[in-house]
């Protein structure tokens, strides 16, 4: 039986590998590298490629902790008759009485958040693998991650339980009763979806974009909702197609009932214990979403000799905002948590129709009870 004198694997050339973590260091850190991953996590948004998220120059490069953004209240003139004589008019003067416009104010407030890493030599010595750049070229989807939970949290606050638009802007289609059977009234369909579009009545064209949770796309899909079918699923689970439809071979769910549709697994699930989960889809306008920053995404990396580490920390600022809104709470810089608090937003809009975005909460069969 034969010795084996040779190496399992091959080990890195320590010159080569500190040439590899440096030559990654002064990539990270590089300003050309921050522009590119900046416009990478826009780029791979699924809310800004849907035309939700947009940047806004306002909220760019300002200072403190949180923007004013006034605005104009839509014209609403007191009408007056005109008539050949010195008494008409609402003045009864003869002459037309002079309205104003209004004008307010809406609050954006700010938020500064990062994380640190940091690559160790022993693990890229023994993968062979560059750690720090492994973090590297994972920053863009961890961002925006973390830019989705946040934006959905917003949208929580505003329009979720309690919220400044529940009144107004949400159809709930949904049922609670877990001893109560789910039926395709529960479920997103086009009916559900075009009653959902008329809560902001003649406004309803501007809503362009639908957001659901994977477990409501799982049906679209199933029941070939492309196709506008109406056929619920069997109870063996099979599907029976939408006669007469288009894009029956085509089951990717991306536009339906004349939107843009976005998957998202951050998107919200409620339910009380016990109870059938259920799901809000949000009905949103082109441009709803304003964001901006203060300064660009800093990336900054450090040599620690005593732990054999490079360290590296991300840091991003960013200003969101749902036109129409108000941040109202005394304090800025909000967790998660305290974006998704309804009690901390106000409708700054004198009518909830001006606001493109609609709140439709279904079930979906794909859903299960609340743990």
């Amino acid at each position: 039986m034969g010795v084996f004198n040779g190496n399992w694997g091959t080990s890195p050339n320590a010159n080569t590998f500190t040439s590899d973590i440096d030559s990654a260091t002064r990539l990270a850190t590089s300003a050309p590298f921050a522009k590119y991953l900046t416009e990478e996590i826009f780029q791979k948004s699924a809310f800004v490629q849907s035309g939700i998220l947009q940047t806004d120059a306002r909220l760019n490069g300002i200072t403190g902790t949180r923007v004013e953004l006034p605005f104009f209240a839509p014209l609403n003139p007191t009408e007056e008759v005109v008539k050949s004589s010195a008494t008409w008019g609402t003045n009864s003067a003869g002459y037309y009485t002079t309205q104003k416009t209004t004008a307010s104010t809406q609050y954006c407030t700010i938020t500064t958040r990062g994380f640190s890493y940091a690559a160790d030599d022993l693990s890229s010595y023994q993968t062979g693998e560059d750690a720090l750049g492994n973090i590297r070229s994972q920053l863009a989807d961890a961002i925006n991650v973390k830019m989705t939970a946040k934006l959905t949290s917003m949208l929580t606050g505003i329009i979720g339980p309690s919220g400044p638009l529940a009144a107004t802007n949400v159809l709930d289609k949904s049922i609670s009763n877990a001893g109560t059977t789910k039926t395709e009234a529960h479920y997103l369909t086009a009916a559900n979806i075009t009653e959902a579009k008329y809560k902001l009545g003649e406004r309803a064209s501007d809503l362009t974009t639908l957001v659901v949770h994977p477990k409501v796309a799982a049906y679209m899909e199933q029941v070939g909702m492309l196709t506008f079918s109406t056929s619920t699923l069997a109870a063996s689970g099979a599907v029976t197609w939408g006669g007469g439809g288009v894009g029956v071979d085509n089951t990717q769910v991306g536009r339906f009932a004349g939107l843009n549709v976005v998957v998202d697994g951050q998107m919200p699930v409620r339910g009380a214990s016990g109870e059938h989960e259920f799901f809000p889809c949000y009905l949103t306008g082109t441009g709803l979403i304003k964001t901006g920053s203060q300064f660009p995404l800093l990336i900054e990396t450090e040599r620690n000799i005593q732990s054999l580490q490079n360290n590296m920390a991300v840091t991003y600022n960013n200003a969101m905002h749902v036109l129409g809104t108000s941040w109202g709470a005394s304090f800025d810089d909000p967790s998660n948590a305290q974006l998704a608090t309804a009690a901390n937003w106000s409708k700054a809009y004198s009518e909830a129709k001006l606001i493109p975005l609609v709140e439709l909460i279904v079930n979906s069969p794909f859903g299960g009870t609340v743990a």
